[in-house]
């Protein structure tokens, strides 16, 4: 299961980052921040790397990663932190990072136990 949802949030990243430069923050929901772009490209681009090796392990340890520093992205926007000043996040991305931080790390962990 772990593998399966990293292959749909890889290229997912990946189209966030790149929508990301492309429309226009007036229309955009979440931030259009360059640095955050740039993040999200990089971290999808490594998810699909991980994704494609097959390894649970590694796998499993992407999604609870990324789901944590989701989760610390919302905090840090709520609480000023870094990097708030350079991705700034906006209250869609605050829902997302809680919801989707929180998903992974749950997911994460149980395909690390099952497996």
């Amino acid at each position: 299961m772990n593998q399966l949802v990293l292959a749909v949030l890889a290229p997912v990243l990946i189209l966030a980052g790149i929508l990301g430069f492309v429309v226009p923050p007036q229309r955009a929901l979440t931030s259009g921040a360059p640095a955050y772009n740039v993040f999200h490209l990089i971290f999808g681009v490594l998810g699909g790397v991980i994704a494609l090796t097959g390894n649970d392990p590694a796998i499993g340890a992407f999604l609870i990663g990324f789901g944590l520093i989701d989760l610390y992205q919302a905090v840090a926007s709520k609480r000023d932190l870094f990097p708030k000043t350079w991705f700034r996040w906006r209250w869609a991305d605050d829902v997302l990072h809680v919801v989707v931080g929180a998903a992974l790390v749950v997911v994460g962990m149980i395909g690390i136990i099952t497996n």
